[in-house]
């Protein structure tokens, strides 16, 4: 199983492929230059570790509290591609990590505790 994570809801992007076997992770700074190019960073990471977007089996995106622009950016990004490639999308809080431990969402997805109806972001103040 191919596992996609991705975090924008803090002050990296992170961008995070958890397989059986292994786990491959990248972070960029949550910056307007780097929002303008999302997909193509995205991108850019799955071509380096020979990863294609039809090979993802779920897709896990922070539903925050974060920055609007952050959140908005993230989730359309993550809902556009689960909806082109049908592809199951499951929502998580922040407070749903543990000292970033991503690993820990496939552990909650599989105790049913995940968000896999409406995506809805959750903005900081």
């Amino acid at each position: 199983m191919i596992n996609l994570i991705i975090d924008a809801a803090n002050e990296k992007i992170v961008f995070e492929i958890i397989t059986d076997e292994q786990s491959y992770t990248t972070s960029h700074i949550n910056s307007r230059e780097n929002f303008d190019n999302f997909m193509e960073l995205l991108l850019k990471f799955l071509k380096k570790i020979k990863i294609k977007i039809s090979d993802i089996n779920r897709i896990f995106v922070n539903l925050g509290p974060g920055k609007f622009t952050s959140l908005r950016i993230s989730l359309s990004i993550a809902k556009a591609i689960s909806f082109a490639n049908n592809i199951s999308l499951i929502g998580f809080k922040s407070n749903n990590l543990t000292n970033k431990n991503y690993k820990n969402l496939i552990k909650l997805d599989k105790k049913k505790l995940q968000n896999k109806g409406l995506i809805k972001p959750i903005y900081s103040s």
